[in-house]
Formats: structure tokens, C-alpha cells, sequence
């Protein structure tokens, strides 16, 4: 159990990354669209560049991951990564701002399969759940990060010094990489058995030495790694699962929050850019705190309950944010934040980890990195569709009316969630994949 926390914390590490890089420019934009004259049009597509980047990175995610491994995937995402962020701390305009955009997008797609997927195969099933987590949890911190590095230089305006900070997780998980073995499932798939063997041991400390691979493989069988695979009967509907939690993760509205925090905290009266921005780390701290508390309910409770209470939650948290902006007490900036800190923390608690943990656990080995990087994909390009179209929907509906648009499309996940997705918790990948069968 030890060995298999180690290896996710660092592989959890590509999740701190994509929080951060993700997130970030919710501060910096407050700067940056003063210094280079942005338009609103442009900031928007500041914003959702790197969602390009993550829809081609995700695709390809999947490709890289089955082809070279897991482990080689995340190497590759660092590359990107530190292109990108050189690339942003030195930008000399609006185009430059967009290129190292888009190549920290390819970076965090790829990462965005890689990670949930090396750590649900390095994961013992009964402790999946909390530690596929650590990869959200990871994510809150990288966005908590960045809004604390945001406000400590909104006083400067210093925004090239928010991209170069991201340097330092990343030169931590760079080190970490070459501490930490591909999976299992992974060598097996490519018939490397001895290796797998070592790895599998190392997992499982004290089991006995000749059942552990051929249990392994018993548990984690490969199937045909064609693309007509899955679209077979026992992998249609988990594909269409994995993609429909992806994009109901997104269009409940969470990144509206992540990337606009700021803005949104002006519209509801706090018009200085520090003081938006503190209001904005208060909600990151919430997110952190209490996506901590889900690695503890995730593998008690289960994965459907989690689900059902969050959106219920969200929905409810929506419709009292777009209540805030009709009233005219002084106190109705206090509301807003109380809104969306209810609104994150159903989120932390539901489809925030949880979504990341089913699209990571229910596809057969063989096909598993291309069909999470098809699902990853169709998050991304979701994420992409409501940031570039966020500013714009304010702009025409109101603010009010854009986030019970958003509450709506939270109880068509609750719907969704209650008529197809089963519960997972505590199951083996033969548990799962027979289920499918059935």
C-alpha cells in the first residue's frame, strides 16, 4: 500500500500541473488584458486556447499511452509543459500568449489520461477509489496554488512570475518519474511478464510470490485493441458512460468558476482586483478541503451516492448564485461567495474525483488509454465550449440567467446519473468488465 501511494503522489503530481496551468489565468488576465489592449473576444480565446490544446493532447493521449506506456506519456507531458510555460513567461503579445497556451494544452490532454490511468492500474481495488483521487486532489492544490500566487503578486501585477512558478511542481514530478515503474497491466499487455512480476510484488508485499501476475492478468484481461472494440456489446455502455460523465463534469459550469472566479466577484460588487481575487482563494481553499474529505467517503460510501447528493447540491448552490445578483442588499457580494463556495464543495465531493475514477476504472485493458483518451477528449471539448462561451453568455442572458442555465444542466446529470451509471466501489477490472457482459 505504501509503494502504491508513492507512485500516485507522484504521478498526481501531472494533476497539480494541469490545476495550476489550467487556473492561473484567472489572475493573470486581470493584468494582462490592461497591457496588451485585449478585447473581450480575445480574452476568451486566451482563456480557451489551452482547451485546444487539451482536446488534441487528450486524443493523442490515449494513442501515446497504449503505444509507449504510461509512464513515458507523463515524461512527454513535461516536455510540453516546460515549452509552454517558457513560451507564457516570456510572451511579447496577444499571439505569443496564444502559443504558449495551446502547447501547455497539449501537455495537460495528455497528462489528463496518463495520470488517473497509471494510478487506477497501480491502485489495489479496494483502495482504487481514494487513490485514482489523489489526481483531483491534486488538481484543487494546483488551482489553490495559483490562486494564491495570483494574489500575492495582484498587488505588483507581476503576471509573468504566476507562469514561471509552475516550474517548480513540475521539476518535482520530473525527478519523481524516474523513481516510479510503468504498471503492470501495461507490461502485460505487451507480454512482459517478468517485469510486471517485479512491479506486482512490489505492490503487494507478502502475497505469495507465483499468484500474483496470473492473478493480475485473471483480473485485468485484454481485449482486442481495435477501434470497432469499443463499440462492442461489452464495452458499449461503459463507453458511453465514461464519455457522458466527461461531459456532464463540464457543463454543469465548474470551469466557469476556475477560470472567471475573479470576474465573477466584480459583477457581484467586489471591484478591486485584489479583493476579487481574495474571494477567489477563499473558494480555492474550500475546493481543497473538501475534495480531502472525499478520498476518505469515496471508498465507503461509494461512488453513486457521492454522485447524486453533489448535483443535487450544485443545483441548489446555482440557483441561490444567479438569487445573488437580483439583490440589492449590501451583502449581496457575501452571498455570491457563499454560493459558490457550496457550489465548489458539491463539486470537490461528487464529480469532481468521482468522474475521474469511473473513465478510469470501467474500460478492459487492451483498449483503456484510447478509449479515457476519447472520454478525456469529450471533457475537453466541453470545457473548451463553455469557457470560450461564458463572458458572452453573461454579456447577452445576464449573470443570473447563465448560472441557472447551468443549474438546469446539473439536474440532466442527476437524471443521467441515477438511470446508467452502477456502482464500482470495491470491485476488481474482471468484476467490472463482467458486468458489462451481463
Amino acid at each position: 500500500m505504501n509503494f502504491s501511494l508513492f507512485v500516485a503522489v507522484i504521478a498526481a503530481f501531472g494533476g497539480l500541473l494541469f490545476g495550476y496551468n489550467t487556473s492561473v489565468i484567472s489572475g493573470v488576465l486581470l493584468f494582462i488584458s490592461n497591457d496588451f489592449q485585449l478585447t473581450t473576444f480575445q480574452q476568451e480565446l486566451i482563456v480557451s486556447t489551452i482547451l485546444v490544446g487539451a482536446v488534441i493532447g487528450a486524443f493523442a493521449g490515449g494513442f501515446l499511452a497504449d503505444a509507449f506506456g504510461r509512464k513515458k506519456s507523463m515524461f512527454f507531458s513535461l516536455a510540453l509543459f516546460l515549452v509552454g510555460t517558457f513560451t507564457l513567461g516570456d510572451a511579447v503579445g496577444f499571439d505569443t500568449l496564444l502559443a504558449g497556451r495551446f502547447i501547455t494544452g497539449l501537455a495537460i490532454g495528455i497528462v489528463s489520461v496518463a495520470a488517473p490511468l497509471y494510478i487506477a492500474e497501480m491502485s489495489p481495488h479496494k483502495k482504487r477509489g481514494a487513490l485514482v483521487s489523489l489526481y483531483q486532489l491534486a488538481i484543487t492544490i494546483g488551482i489553490l496554488i495559483a490562486y494564491i500566487v495570483s494574489y500575492a503578486y495582484s498587488e505588483s501585477a507581476e503576471w509573468r512570475e504566476m507562469f514561471f512558478f509552475g516550474l517548480i511542481p513540475l521539476g518535482i514530478q520530473c525527478i519523481g518519474l524516474f523513481f516510479i515503474p510503468e504498471t503492470p497491466s501495461w507490461l502485460l499487455s505487451r507480454n512482459r511478464k517478468a517485469e510486471a512480476d517485479i512491479v506486482l510484488h512490489k505492490m503487494h508485499r507478502g502475497s505469495p510470490h507465483q499468484s500474483l501476475t496470473s492473478e493480475s492478468q485473471k483480473e485485468d484481461v485484454p481485449t482486442k485493441k481495435g477501434w470497432k472494440e469499443l463499440f462492442s456489446p461489452s464495452v458499449r455502455m461503459a463507453f458511453l458512460i465514461g464519455i457522458g460523465m466527461s461531459v456532464i463534469q463540464q457543463i454543469t459550469g465548474i470551469n466557469t468558476v476556475i477560470y472567471y472566479a475573479p470576474r465573477i466577484f466584480q459583477l457581484a460588487g467586489y471591484q478591486s482586483a485584489q479583493t476579487a481575487i481574495f474571494a477567489t482563494l477563499l473558494v480555492g481553499i474550500v475546493n481543497v478541503a473538501i475534495t480531502v474529505g472525499a478520498l476518505w467517503l469515496i471508498d465507503r460510501l461509494g461512488r453513486r451516492p457521492l454522485l447524486i447528493g453533489g448535483l443535487i447540491g450544485m443545483a441548489a448552490s446555482l440557483l441561490l448564485l444567479g438569487f445573488s445578483f437580483f439583490s440589492s442588499s449590501e451583502h449581496r457580494g457575501l452571498m455570491a461567495v457563499i454560493a459558490l463556495m457550496f457550489y465548489v464543495s458539491f463539486f470537490a465531493v461528487s464529480l469532481g474525483p468521482v468522474t475521474w475514477l469511473i473513465i478510469s476504472e470501467v474500460f478492459p485493458l487492451g483498449i483503456r488509454g484510447r478509449a479515457i483518451g476519447v472520454a478525456v477528449f469529450a471533457n475537453w471539448v466541453c470545457n473548451y465550449i463553455v469557457s470560450l462561451t461564458f463572458l458572452s453568455l453573461l454579456e447577452t442572458f445576464g449573470p443570473a440567467e447563465t448560472f441557472w442555465l447551468y443549474g438546469a444542466i446539473c439536474l440532466f446529470g442527476l437524471w443521467f446519473v441515477i438511470a446508467r451509471v452502477p456502482e464500482t466501489k470495491g470491485k476488481t477490472f474482471e468484476q467490472i468488465q463482467n458486468f458489462w457482459k451481463k
